[in-house]
């Protein structure tokens, strides 16, 4: 009789125990981001701020639609490579996840939009700045960061308002980023009435820009602005310095803006010539970013970039607009995206119709000591 009491009661446990499961649901999100090649240290950074977000998700417990929901994250990795972007947004889509952060660059970006778009799953950037992004006018496509607009614009008023500078040559790299940046900012110069006297090009996968520079340098520019990311603008400071251009500034967009371009400079004295711009507040003036940052750095020291505290809001907004809508059904919980009012770490979040941040910040930052230093 003892027995079967106990068998009994062990059955029952089992059947609360089975409940709970039932009861638990898993929700996949979707992470994009170059976490190979060159430009990994990024890639491997944004996805840190999406595992972060996902983990305090989960310690706090969410229940949507009556169940307790478990969040997983899919990473999936690009190669900052456009058809490998296409067929990591392909892959999310078969995999029915229910939202996506990313993903880092804009070359990938904008045609990984439109896969998104056509499966209905929703998609939020904080690091892919040009401007196409949002041009289809995806509804499923959300940006929450300055895009290359404000970020060319507010370099350009800089060099001419506060700087004083008359000429300037330009370089970019060919991607969808680098030439987007690099013809915003010329434009705004030469309105402004500063004059370009040299265009050049380069790679993504370049590290010698020794000819270029020297075509440049026998123009004699106050500054070369380069439309590109850190590992081809490391080896061209250094360049630089050997070839005698210690006086000419170095403009660059987000994807010059790292701690990594000091390691990648190494030592160049021409690192403190550098103006970078960033979309969003220095992490001093986001409204949680000194506590969040301390917190990212104890989790994963020493890997601090430039976007995952956008990739940890955007993850952390999609649920928010998953819990408003009381479903993770990317159909049911879209309308809910577009009116968030979501106050994050970096910043309050709300929406243009297009899918553009409201009222997104930028800050503008140089090198002083190898250290990145906000100028505004």
């Amino acid at each position: 009789m003892q027995l079967k009491l106990k068998l009994t009661v062990a059955a029952a446990f089992a059947a609360v125990a089975g409940m709970a499961l039932a009861q638990e649901q898993v929700v996949k999100i979707g992470h994009v981001a170059p976490v190979s090649g060159a430009q990994a240290h990024y890639g491997k950074d944004n996805e840190n701020g999406a595992r972060m977000a996902i983990e305090d998700l989960n310690a706090q417990g969410v229940t949507i639609g009556g169940k307790k929901i478990k969040f997983e994250i899919q990473a999936e990795d690009d190669a900052a490579d456009p058809k490998q972007g296409t067929a990591a947004a392909q892959k999310l889509c078969d995999s029915k996840v229910a939202g996506v952060v990313g993903h880092l660059n804009s070359g990938t970006t904008i045609p990984a939009s439109k896969v998104y778009h056509d499966c209905g799953i929703p998609m939020v950037t904080g690091a892919a700045t040009n401007p196409a992004l949002t041009k289809p006018g995806y509804n499923t496509t959300f940006r929450i960061i300055a895009n290359d607009l404000a970020l060319g614009a507010g370099l350009a008023h800089y060099a001419h308002d506060t700087l004083k500078l008359k000429s300037f040559a330009v370089i970019d790299d060919r991607t969808a980023y680098g030439q987007g940046v690099a013809d915003v900012f010329a434009k705004v110069s030469k309105e402004l009435g500063m004059k370009q006297v040299d265009q050049q090009f380069t790679t993504d996968k370049a590290t010698d820009f020794m000819a270029i520079l020297t075509a440049i340098k026998s123009k004699n520019p106050d500054a070369i602005f380069f439309g590109g990311m850190d590992p081809q603008a490391g080896p061209m400071l250094r360049q630089m310095e050997q070839l005698g251009m210690a006086n000419v500034k170095y403009f660059g967009g987000d994807g010059v803006c790292t701690s990594e371009i000091a390691k990648l400079a190494a030592g160049a004295k021409t690192l403190g010539n550098v103006i970078c711009a960033e979309g969003g507040a220095s992490l001093g003036k986001m409204p949680g970013g000194t506590a969040w940052k301390a917190r990212y750095d104890a989790k994963y020291p020493g890997q601090f970039q430039v976007y995952s505290p956008y990739t940890y809001d955007a993850t952390m907004l999609l649920v928010d607009a998953m819990k408003r809508a009381n479903s993770v059904d990317p159909k049911v919980y879209l309308p809910e995206l577009a009116k968030s009012n979501f106050k994050g770490v970096t910043a309050n979040i709300s929406f243009e119709k297009t899918g553009e941040m409201k009222n997104p910040a930028i800050t503008l930052y140089n090198y002083i000591d190898g250290k990145k230093t906000p100028l505004n």
